[in-house]
């Protein structure tokens, strides 16, 4: 298990979903202060891959830098903001989010086991009278 990569992917992707945080905050404000503009970023958000945040970032300065540069610092706030409290958050929500898991999977076993019909040990072997009991 490669550490450094998974942490180094997360981040990317946290990094990526800040991006996208980020340009929904944009927008946010843009409706209220500029429609057009907030519409302009609507449609080039709809047209480029915001999942890759710094791909997007990237066409965005070659578009409108002035709203890429707004991006880069809603972006930047954001994970400010939420840096202190998160390592804690992502480590109790996975343990609740595993816990519930396990707890569901316990559920189904459970409840599969009861609606199988348990047989006796009686009741595979055959008596003796029905042995014996096959006269002509």
């Amino acid at each position: 298990m490669d550490l450094k990569r998974i942490a180094k992917d997360t981040t990317k992707t946290l990094t990526s979903y800040l991006t996208y945080q980020a340009v929904r905050v944009v927008i946010s404000q843009l409706d209220e202060t500029e429609p057009k503009r907030a519409y302009w970023l609507h449609q080039f958000s709809a047209r480029e891959k915001i999942q890759d945040g710094e791909a997007y970032m990237q066409a965005l300065f070659r578009e409108r830098q002035d709203l890429a540069f707004r991006i880069l610092t809603v972006r930047e706030h954001l994970a400010n903001e939420i840096a202190e409290f998160l390592p804690e958050m992502l480590r109790s929500t996975v343990q609740q989010a595993n816990m519930e898991q396990r707890r569901q999977q316990l559920e189904r076993i459970t409840q599969f086991e009861l609606t199988t019909p348990i047989s006796s040990p009686d009741s595979s072997e055959i008596s003796n009278e029905e042995a014996y009991d096959e006269s002509p």
